[in-house]
């Protein structure tokens, strides 16, 4: 009787595994389909878009047209050097800045840490929505800020930080014992050496972390760029890509390609980096 239970309740589980994973299989198809016309629809000719663009098949065939259009349109060249600098900027001063922080206040016991701290983390609940009006208003019209690359990369520090302060707050807290410090400390090391020398280095998996979800973050946003940046000089590509809607008509498959363009150095990017993001993650979330 009991092997028979056994069998049945392996079978049982066997089966409820499979059913989850046709699900999962069938939920993930469903979520590739939009990636997988776009990839499509950017090699076919927009009659061929127009007609049926559920179709993976081109009657006038497939060619690199619209990605040579859009190239040249959108100026990527350009696009591209505008994105790199911001995204890259502004990753940098958030890693810098929020571990900085994050360290300060996991170390300093006082008032001024634990309030400062508790508002950055209630400050993640507000939507951009919420301060948008506000935030255009008073760095453009007031302080005539706008239409500059550096006030992007400001803002996109500054929204940045709470999270990041949050995420490094948590590991500095439960993987890097304060008697790694202590012996610094002992050796003759500043606060500032101990932090650099120290800490930072240990800080790697969660800063690798935050590295991709940022540079995702803020190569991917169109919402704010479009807000401050009014210049198509200054354009970064999601913007650029807005060049090609008409007030009544679009060139869909110079969108789709120029989409494409755009989505492809960061995806390159993450796929080199998956692995350190995984393990990023699984080591902020383990405690040792």
């Amino acid at each position: 009787m009991k092997k028979n239970q056994k069998k049945v309740g392996g079978s049982k589980r066997t089966a409820l595994e499979g059913l989850g994973f046709a699900a999962v299989a069938i939920l993930f198809l469903l979520y590739m389909v939009p990636f997988v016309l776009i990839l499509f629809n950017s090699f076919k000719q927009k009659r061929d878009i127009i007609t049926n663009p559920f179709s993976l098949y081109a009657k006038k065939g497939y060619s690199l047209t619209n990605y040579i259009e859009a190239f040249e349109k959108m100026d990527f060249i350009k696009a591209f050097g505008n994105s790199f600098l911001i995204t890259g900027l502004s990753t940098v001063l958030v890693i810098l800045l929020a571990s900085m922080v994050a360290y300060y206040f996991t170390r300093s016991k006082n008032l001024f840490s634990t309030v400062m701290f508790s508002m950055m983390a209630a400050s993640m609940i507000i939507p951009f929505q919420a301060i948008m009006i506000p935030l255009v208003s008073i760095y453009g019209a007031r302080l005539h800020l706008l239409n500059n690359r550096f006030t992007l990369i400001f803002m996109h520090t500054g929204f940045a930080m709470s999270m990041s302060v949050f995420i490094y707050h948590g590991f500095i807290k439960s993987n890097i014992p304060i008697s790694l410090e202590e012996a610094a400390c002992i050796d003759g090391c500043t606060k500032t050496q101990t932090f650099f020398k120290v800490v930072f280095p240990l800080l790697k998996p969660t800063t690798t972390t935050l590295v991709i979800l940022n540079v995702l973050a803020f190569w991917n946003d169109y919402l704010l760029p479009s807000l401050v940046l009014g210049r198509k000089q200054i354009f970064t590509l999601p913007l650029s890509t807005y060049a090609f809607y008409g007030t009544y008509s679009a060139d869909y498959g110079v969108i789709m390609a120029a989409l494409v363009l755009t989505v492809a150095p960061i995806l390159i990017l993450y796929l080199f980096l998956q692995k350190q993001i995984i393990s990023g993650v699984i080591a902020g979330a383990v405690k040792s």
